[in-house]
Formats: structure tokens, C-alpha cells, sequence
């Protein structure tokens, strides 16, 4: 069976297909870019591991509202903020992560992707890449801000990409030049971010399988937490027909905040 190739290994071989192709005076401006926002702090500046989330609704590709509160009733939540499906670094990392989905479910989490792009443009790219996950469109930028990762493209950005055909404004359909910094944050039922990689240079996005091991770190701490309470007591089987619990209780789920043993679920 063919081990599937690591996302940081088809990143980097894309940038170096570009920088090897792309005219040497644009390569250097578009670091040169990278290199500012990295100055400007806006990496330690977002939310991080430990803070709460603001309350979102974001319509999906089909401008059905998605609230970010509802997801999180079922079980915790990965969110990705991309730049838009123009962008090839952001195409890799959504294919890579559809790859993830099964695992994901199974886990109990939830995946979703977030870009300014409108729900137009956020069904184009979800079509174009296959994906099963939602596509929310973030057009009025405030799940970016309210995540702290919203910034404005320098002059010289705004005039390459409007060469190349890359009208963000009308893209994303609010008029403005900015973008949210690539980030992936596992969010907890309660709120919580668990893992945060937010990333000024474009081209570096999180490991899907490092994100992955912290959704499967979580689950083994509600469970071992659920043990702890029905052993000692204080938290019975929510169903009202199970039996007292045993004495070696095994294994435990406990879909929306309910504990059920397995012998009566």
C-alpha cells in the first residue's frame, strides 16, 4: 500500500516549481511581502491555545447559515482559514485534509474550512477539489478579525494579483484587498482552542497528522475523564433502562454531552 505523500512535502515541492519558474524580480518581492507580515506579530497576536472562540454563523457554499456554536454541541471542531481556491498552496491543503475526513468523523470532529471567498466561489472550490466538508464564506471578515488573523495585502501584492486575475475584492465580493493568514485551530465543545498554527508565510500550512494525533489526544481524555466520574459515582449511564454499573466498566461514548456505556447504547 502506498503511503500517501505528507502535505509539508507537496508544499514544498509546488513553491520550488514556482520560485524555479516565476521571473526572479517577483519571487523576491512576494518574500520580501511574507517577510513583513511575519514582522508585524500578527502569528502571536491571533487567538491561541487556551482562548475561547467568538460566536460565528458563516453560510456555506450554498448560503445555508452554519453556526459555529452548533457544530460544537456535537463534538470539537478543526477550522481551517484559507486564502482562496486561486491560491494552488490552499487547493493542496483542502485535498489533504478530504483525505482526513473518514478518520474525522469517526473521531467525533468536525471539519471545516473557511475563506472570504463568496458562497459562489466557495462552491467552485469545493467542487473543483471534491470536498465533503463544509466551505463557509467568511465575505464580511468576521470570523478573520474575530480570530485575529485578518490583514491588508501591501500595494505591490495588490498589483500582482491583479494582473494575474486575482480580484480579490470582487472574489470575495466586499471590495476590500485583505486576506486572513493561513491558520488551523481545533476548537473544544466547550470553545476552546485546543491547537492553534497560524502561519504568515502562505506557503507553510499545519500537518493534517499532527492535528489528527491532537483530535485523538482528546478523545482519550474525555474518555479516561468519563471512566473516573461513573466509577466513583457521580455520573451514572444516562439511560434510564441501563443497570447499575459494573464493577470493570470498559469503554465509554458520549455523543452530545451524555454518558452512555456501551452495553446499553
Amino acid at each position: 500500500m502506498q503511503t500517501q505523500e505528507s502535505l509539508a512535502a507537496q508544499l514544498a515541492a509546488y513553491k520550488a516549481g514556482f520560485i524555479g519558474r516565476a521571473p526572479a524580480a517577483r519571487v523576491s518581492m512576494m518574500e520580501a511581502a511574507t517577510a513583513h507580515l511575519k514582522s508585524t506579530g500578527i502569528e502571536s497576536t491571533a487567538l491561541k491555545v487556551g482562548d475561547h472562540v467568538p460566536s460565528l454563523s458563516l453560510p456555506d457554499a450554498k448560503s445555508e447559515p452554519v453556526s459555529l456554536d452548533r457544530l460544537l454541541e456535537n463534538g470539537p471542531v478543526v477550522a481551517i482559514f484559507y486564502r482562496g481556491g486561486w491560491c494552488p498552496y490552499c487547493n493542496l491543503e483542502l485535498r489533504a485534509w478530504q483525505a482526513h475526513l473518514a478518520e474525522l468523523k469517526s473521531l467525533g470532529a468536525t471539519l471545516v474550512a473557511i475563506s472570504p471567498q463568496t458562497p459562489d466561489n466557495s462552491l467552485n472550490t469545493a467542487e473543483k477539489n471534491a470536498l465533503a466538508f463544509p466551505v463557509l464564506s467568511d465575505s464580511d471578515l468576521t470570523a478573520a478579525h474575530g480570530f485575529g488573523i485578518a490583514f491588508t495585502l501591501p500595494p505591490e501584492l495588490v498589483e500582482l494579483y491583479s494582473s494575474v486575475g486575482n480580484d480579490l475584492p470582487q472574489l470575495n465580493g466586499n471590495g476590500q484587498w485583505v486576506l486572513p493568514v493561513p491558520a488551523t485551530f481545533v476548537i473544544d465543545r466547550h470553545g476552546v482552542i485546543q491547537f492553534a498554527h497560524v502561519e504568515a508565510d502562505y506557503r507553510e500550512r499545519a500537518e493534517p497528522d499532527d492535528v489528527m494525533a491532537v483530535i485523538r489526544a482528546m478523545g482519550q481524555a474525555s474518555r479516561q475523564g468519563a471512566m473516573a466520574l461513573w466509577r466513583c459515582g457521580a455520573m451514572p449511564c444516562a439511560a434510564a433502562s441501563c443497570s447499575p454499573p459494573p464493577a470493570n466498566p470498559g469503554r465509554f461514548q458520549i455523543p452530545k454531552r451524555r454518558l452512555h456505556c456501551l452495553r446499553c447504547s
